[in-house]
């Protein structure tokens, strides 16, 4: 069954989320958006992986109704979030003549996404783009919100800008051709979802985790649906993380570090998973959880095969105080501590600016084994 989602910006509708099966009310709905106007121009930006799978379905779709249709490729992964390919396809937009009438479209995961929102933001000041994630981890997450950024030098999404799509379109039938591991590094955002924000959408996923990962279209619609909705909520009311939209960075402090010291070995949810697992030993060891939660959430994590120590093969690469001092590039620092999110308790997460260097590496130390 087709579902929708409106996100509201300042109290008035902002763009809407449309999950469907196909691309076949892709181009009728981005007509609607503009009243009926056919003439502008439309680049669909992707990477090396999805091109081959959906870049030519898309286009097909869209051709009937706007038959000026280019399209940008960049090679897959996360060292290719950068401003020399933000550069290329400004470049291409331009020698395109593409004016703030026209269209970005992003058909990809959270890299894709990120990198085509960015270049819309900042093309001519601004022009609208269009989310076509097609992971869960995207789905769930990157292309809800509005933010947008590419990384710099070694730091991980500190040139951005915050600029809404115009429209979130999800065709779940995308998650058919991900990789395991790439299914469940989307998890890792999911479980995140339901630990800081519903207590009943964590056991929903704790008690559901075979049709959840065999993708039983009742039981990932409302996964998918669930995990916009929470996030969604959050982004209305705080859409440039001023306050509560902070929540959403659970498991992120630590994770981002060991991403960045595992020099992108581990996957984005992979060290979702992780942070918020460190992250709930600390709010164990602050009394704010039980054991028995912090085993509750481990279980889970791991059913969805998400690990829950740092693998042995990046453990070498780095300390716990390499993750340490990795924490402190982080920009969600406030004066000289770390804005760290904790449980209290599960199904509600709080913003903690007090943690002190040893309770911090309690948990890195937790993680690491």
């Amino acid at each position: 069954m087709a579902q929708q989602l409106t996100i509201n910006a300042n109290g008035k509708p902002c763009y809407d989320i449309l999950l469907r099966q196909d691309w076949r009310e892709l181009a009728e709905n981005i007509l609607t958006l503009y009243g009926g106007r056919k003439e502008r121009k439309i680049c669909i930006v992707s990477d090396s992986n999805v091109t081959p799978l959906y870049m030519r379905a898309v286009r097909e779709a869209l051709i009937p109704v706007f038959p000026n249709v280019i399209t940008f490729e960049f090679p897959a992964g996360e060292t290719s979030k950068n401003l020399k390919n933000v550069e290329r396809l400004y470049t291409v937009l331009i020698e395109s003549r593409f004016d703030r009438t026209d269209l970005l479209l992003a058909l990809g995961g959270g890299v894709v996404g990120d990198l085509t929102g960015y270049t819309a933001a900042t093309y001519l000041r601004g022009i609208d783009f269009v989310q076509l994630p097609t992971t869960l981890l995207s789905e769930v997450d990157s292309s809800i919100g509005g933010k947008t950024g590419v990384d710099f030098s070694q730091y991980k999404n500190m040139v951005g800008a915050f600029h809404m799509p115009v429209l979130v379109y999800m065709n779940y039938s995308t998650l058919s051709s991900l990789p395991d591991r790439q299914f469940a590094s989307g998890m890792g955002e999911v479980i995140k979802h339901g630990l800081i924000a519903d207590r009943e959408y964590f056991d929903f996923l704790r008690n559901n985790v075979e049709p959840v990962r065999t993708l039983q279209p009742d039981t990932i619609e409302r996964t998918i649906y669930k995990s916009c909705e929470i996030k969604g909520a959050v982004v209305e009311e705080d859409p440039t993380e001023k306050g509560i939209r902070a929540t959403l960075n659970f498991g992120h402090t630590i994770g981002h570090a060991v991403e960045k010291m595992s020099d992108f070995l581990l996957c984005h949810g992979e060290c979702v998973a992780l942070g918020s697992v460190a992250a709930s030993y600390i709010s164990m060891k602050k009394g704010l959880i039980s054991g028995a939660d912090l085993s509750g959430i481990e279980q889970t994590f791991r059913a969805y095969d998400l690990p829950v120590r740092i693998p042995d093969y990046v453990r070498e690469l780095f300390t716990a105080m390499d993750v340490l001092a990795a924490t402190k590039n982080d920009k969600k620092m406030v004066g000289n501590h770390v804005k760290f999110i904790l449980l209290n308790p599960v199904g509600h997460a709080v913003i903690d600016t007090t943690l002190d260097d040893e309770e911090l590496l309690s948990g890195i130390r937790y993680i690491l084994g």
